[in-house]
């Protein structure tokens, strides 16, 4: 089939890639100049299959509370005169009863490992390279009442099959003796064994040049104004300065703007912006030598830490404000300052790379993804501070569901 997608982040190139790779006649549309400059291009870096869980759990609400007024807060809501912020919002509190959560996490763990395993296949069929580590991922606390919450969720996810090993403050210091000079105590963590990290953005060019080759026709510079219904199916894409793009299926992977282009055909997703920021820090041949190259979860400030070859990507915060990824200097600021107190070691740290990105989330942080209403028209978004997590798994198996294949992984894709 000719297949168009809409989108060029990590979502949307891996499901052309491996839509390609089935057999069809795939173009993607971009309105940027190049594929990843969105939320792909400074993510948090991590491959985190085992702690693909939801933000929205029974412990965020009493955090929530903690939280109201500060500006650094991990997780912040700022009221809007938008009914799509505050429907979402509700939704989030009521995701966050136990037995939803529950219910999600395993839909997640089972879906982020498939994409896991997907990536490495992906990496060891095509040589292709994104500053990529597979050292696992360690969450570590600096707190007695973080901690134990960690154990006890270590122990309930194990139910889930998701592998994680309880470390005490000197094990966690063994698995990163970076974190030794840390002016915040650590107390113990988790460690995830088989979690990877590795540049989003640089994964994201790589396989569409590999993409490419195979046949994937790219058009950037494209923005994409709506799509043409005709009866039960979609007819044409229309681009903002009138073009017209056909294809015999289409897949949105637009992600936060995804809602944007299907309310009109009265197809309505719960996908809100999460605006999440970070920090890149180049490291000198001194700083190299400092600097953790483990990828860490910091869990009393919700922050991601990874070595991305010569640099340290710090990322993390959420934010509820619309379509605004304007960056915030005091959100910024308050990521840097944790760093500095994690990594004494590594100096002034005056070189940043500040950077804020929309996250495309649903309530439950669990992706849509799938054939819509509309027989032609399919879905891959939704994923929110997993799409990195995600994008090869759900890519590949959209690529099933187009083809008219059943997944090879167990998970409620639309139909």
């Amino acid at each position: 089939m000719q297949i168009l997608v809409l989108g060029a982040g990590v979502v949307g190139v891996s499901a052309a890639w491996y839509l390609a790779d089935a057999g069809h006649e795939v173009s993607v549309l971009e309105r940027r100049a190049e594929p990843g400059l969105e939320t792909s291009f400074a993510n948090g870096g991590q491959i985190s299959a085992s702690h693909a869980e939801p933000w929205a759990n029974p412990a965020v609400i009493p955090k929530m509370l903690r939280w109201l007024g500060r500006e650094d807060a991990p997780l912040l809501f700022r009221p809007r005169a938008d009914w799509a912020q505050w429907t979402w919002g509700l939704r989030f509190l009521r995701e966050c009863m136990p037995g939803r959560f529950e219910r999600h996490s395993r839909a997640l763990a089972g879906l982020a490992a498939y994409s896991r395993d997907s990536l490495r296949a992906l990496r060891s069929r095509t040589g292709i390279r994104y500053d990529e580590l597979s050292r696992g991922i360690l969450h570590f606390t600096t707190s007695e009442r973080d901690f134990e919450a960690l154990v006890r969720h270590t122990v309930a996810m194990s139910a889930l099959g998701i592998e994680r090993e309880v470390k005490t403050a000197a094990e966690c210091l063994a698995l990163e003796p970076a974190l030794a000079y840390s002016e915040d105590r650590l107390v113990g963590g988790a460690y995830a064994p088989q979690d990877e990290s590795g540049d989003a953005h640089r994964f994201t060019r790589a396989l569409a040049v590999l993409a490419a080759r195979k046949g994937v026709a790219f058009r950037y510079g494209v923005s994409i104004e709506a799509l043409e219904p005709a009866g039960d199916f979609v007819a044409a894409v229309r681009a903002q300065d009138g073009e017209r793009f056909a294809a015999d299926a289409y897949v949105v992977a637009l992600g936060s703007y995804s809602p944007l282009l299907l309310r009109p055909l009265g197809i309505r997703i719960p996908v809100y912006p999460l605006k999440g920021y970070s920090v890149t820090l180049p490291l000198g041949p001194v700083e190299a030598l400092a600097a953790p190259s483990v990828s860490l979860t910091d869990e009393a400030f919700k922050l991601v830490i990874s070595r991305l070859g010569d640099r340290l990507r710090v990322a993390g915060t959420a934010e509820l404000v619309g379509y605004d990824a304007s960056v915030n200097e005091v959100r910024c600021a308050a990521i840097l300052r944790r760093t500095r107190q994690l990594f004494p070691q590594l100096g002034a740290l005056n070189v940043v790379e500040n950077w804020a990105g929309l996250r495309p989330a649903t309530p439950n942080n669990v992706p849509l993804v799938g054939r819509t209403a509309l027989r032609n028209l399919y879905l891959n978004t939704g994923h929110g501070t997993l799409g990195w997590t995600l994008a090869c798994g759900s890519g590949r198996a959209l690529a099933d569901i187009v083809s008219g294949r059943r997944p090879e992984v167990h998970f409620d894709f639309l139909a």
